[in-house]
């Protein structure tokens, strides 16, 4: 039966009213009335039900009546409206349990009746044969069937001799309505190569049986430690009512290739090992922080999904591209709601919703890159990305320390999650998606502006002056330094080389804040980048400073990465795309698609003139034998780089605090599989300086090519 509801009811009661009218024209006068009372009662705010269950001038108009009452859930009030002899085959407590059983089961909304033909009642006769259909809103869809139910007038009501064929016409007093959910699967990601990063597999399930189980205080023990499980833990599951001595009691999974731990459980009498499908992260915590994991939605998470077919026992990306790609990957169960006997046997299918697996997607990562950072930086805070400039595909995302996501499917103890909250290396902090002090990768940057701006001249040489400099005694006891004299011929290319924090500081204030304010601007600064995981948008201010450079010390620290300046990696591997791209920044994808064409995300950013000339400079980075990325240098591989080091301290004169170490290299164009490579150690101090960085990226380039 179906929902009537507000105009759509009034106009059902109307339709009912004038067929009557038609069959008792004596009485036109006193249906109108009728009518209109109801009209009234409506607006009101009293529903029709209430009406027709008191006036119970029809089977039609008690039919409608009980079938809004099923809508409202008003179990008590239906019963009210079956006959004597309904009511002495079953209690209201009966009544109720099985109506609601089955209509909130099947989650029934919106249930309408329809008279399929015009009875005709004889005056003064006592019962009442109607037919009619039902329709019906259910978790696997529609249900509509034809139905024939007798009335029987009582008192000056017509009652429903109700039984439960009522429900569905099929349904038997020892039948059941059976739900069966029709379960579909999670949608799987893949590298661009079809290596799958996240999706269906199977693991071992641990579980025990509790007859079969000797010293049972002592097995206990030894599942806790072995499975580092709370021991009261285990101790409620094998408790639980329903558990029986020859009853397998699952306690968790654990990964196929644990063998070591498979081993020591089958030591233990009465624990068995079951393959269980699940949800795996074949990387682990290789691609733990791009890929994420799932985990069992919460009463929070289906009150802001209501209406999106997600149920108790769904799971729901909580990181990474699993909550990026929640709605392409997610699936849709399936179900059917069947008529069985007693004995289990399909009777009648009512409704049936197929499944819908969650959609595949393929990301342009590369596993084999991705592991490669992976275990290059996995000893350190760091992080790493690669990406292909001429296209923009990323080919790895790495934040190390990681955390294997196949922890949180198999399931975390308080003890293992406590660890990974209070580590003082934050394995759970997805580092790429920060923004950090680029330290002298910036200074192309900042040559690129100058160059583009007409505010530098690539061949003027700034002359020699020093170690240590400032612009004026108003600076007070602040000065910009640099490590290494490089002889007089202060110029661009000689300063990249040897990365001059001066001459770059001096070309910054060249510039002006004003200039380079519009530069970061042009180039994606203060700008979410459309991307499919979350990036922190770069910036060169602070919080305070209304979008402005606040001083000409700030300024000069801007020009060679220090200062304010915050940048993300992805973001600097989309800037120095300018340099192979001919000014264009390209947009950084993560998602593969069929004919996918290169995009740029800022288009011109600087002139193909200026990006060879800032080009040049970085080559020789790595070509010239002094440069800081010499270091970087692999035969056959021509590539432009940076090094840098930013540092994090309280005052100008500390020794105490951290160096950030970076490099950034770029193979040139002829070069086949163009790629690109960023990575930054939270602290290379212990290490000597940015150039334990370096040796990592070679490392990754390296392996790329096969060399």
């Amino acid at each position: 039966m179906a929902k009537q509801r507000g105009k759509k009811r009034a106009g059902n009661r109307k339709a009912v009213d004038k067929r009557a009218i038609g069959r008792h024209e004596r009485n036109k006068k006193i249906w109108g009335a009728v009518i209109g009372i109801a009209a009234v009662l409506l607006i009101t705010g009293i529903g029709c039900a209430a009406f027709f269950l008191k006036s119970g001038k029809t089977p039609e108009e008690t039919l409608v009546a009980y079938g809004e009452l099923v809508n409202q859930r008003k179990y008590d009030r239906m019963y009210e409206m079956l006959s004597e002899q309904a009511r002495e085959r079953i209690s209201e407590e009966e009544f109720t349990e099985r109506n609601q059983k089955i209509y909130e089961g099947i989650e029934a909304e919106n249930l309408t009746v329809q008279c399929e033909e015009e009875p005709v009642f004889e005056k003064g006769k006592k019962e009442a044969e109607l037919s009619y259909t039902c329709e019906m809103e259910s978790m696997a869809g529609k249900i509509s069937f034809v139905n024939k139910s007798t009335f029987v007038k009582e008192r000056g009501d017509w009652k429903i001799n109700w039984d439960s064929t009522f429900i569905f016409p099929m349904l038997k007093e020892d039948y059941r309505v059976q739900i069966n959910t029709r379960p579909a699967v999670r949608g799987n990601i893949y590298d661009r190569n079809g290596v799958m990063l996240a999706g269906q597999g199977t693991a071992t399930e641990v579980g025990v049986v509790t007859g079969k189980m000797e010293n049972r205080d002592m097995a206990v023990e030894q599942l806790a430690q072995i499975l580092d499980m709370d021991a009261d833990t285990i101790r409620t599951k094998m408790e639980a009512d329903y558990v029986q001595d020859d009853t397998f009691v699952p306690l968790k999974m654990i990964a196929k290739t644990d063998t070591a731990k498979e081993e020591a459980l089958l030591q233990i009498p009465g624990v068995l090992l079951n393959d269980a499908e699940t949800r795996v992260y074949p990387l682990g915590a290789a691609a733990g922080h791009l890929t994420g994991y799932v985990q069992s939605v919460t009463a929070e998470d289906l009150e802001k999904l209501e209406g999106k077919d997600y149920h108790a026992n769904s799971q729901i990306g909580k990181a990474g591209l699993e909550m990026a790609l929640e709605q392409t990957l997610h699936e849709h169960d399936g179900y059917s709601i069947d008529i069985v006997n007693a004995d289990g046997i399909l009777i009648e299918t009512m409704a049936l919703k197929p499944e819908e697996n969650g959609k595949d997607v393929y990301t342009t990562i590369d596993a084999s890159v991705q592991q490669s950072a992976y275990e290059q930086f996995a000893a350190d805070p760091a992080v790493a990305a690669a990406m292909d400039p001429t296209t923009g595909k990323m080919l790895a995302l790495v934040s190390t320390p990681g955390y294997d996501p196949n922890e949180f499917i198999m399931g975390l103890s308080d003890a293992r999650w406590k660890n990974l909250n209070e580590d003082p290396n934050k394995p759970l902090m997805n580092r790429f998606e920060t923004t950090w002090v680029p330290g002298s990768t910036f200074k192309a940057i900042t040559a690129a502006i100058g160059v583009e701006s007409g505010k530098l001249d690539p061949n003027a040489n700034f002359g020699d002056v020093g170690l240590s400099w400032q612009k004026d005694a108003g600076w007070g006891d602040y000065y910009v330094t640099t490590l290494t004299p490089y002889g007089s011929e202060v110029n661009l290319t000689n300063a990249m080389t040897y990365s001059d924090n001066i001459y770059f500081a001096r070309v910054s204030l060249e510039i002006g804040a004003k200039t380079q304010v519009e530069w970061f601007r042009k180039m994606g600064f203060k700008e979410e980048m459309d991307f499919p995981v979350y990036l922190g948008a770069s910036s060169y201010d602070s919080d305070d400073s209304d979008g402005e450079i606040a001083s000409e010390i700030q300024l000069a620290d801007t020009g060679y990465g220090q200062g304010e300046l915050l940048v993300n990696p992805v973001h600097l591997l989309s800037m120095y795309s300018m340099f192979v791209n001919g000014g264009n920044m390209i947009l950084p994808v993560l998602i593969q698609e069929e004919e996918q064409t290169p995009q740029y995300w800022k288009e011109q950013v600087i002139s193909p003139q200026t990006a060879e000339i800032v080009k040049q400079g970085l080559i020789q980075v790595i070509e010239n034998p002094a440069g800081t990325g010499a270091s970087a240098k692999i035969e056959g591989i021509p590539m432009l780089g940076k090094t840098g080091t930013a540092e994090i301290k309280e005052a100008q004169d500390s020794t105490e605090g951290v160096e950030r170490g970076w490099f950034i290299c770029e193979t040139l164009e002829g070069v086949e599989r163009p790629l690109a490579v960023v990575g930054m150690v939270e602290d290379v101090k212990p290490h000597g300086g940015s150039g334990y960085v370096t040796a990592k990226v070679r490392a990754i380039v390296e392996q790329y090519y096969g060399k």
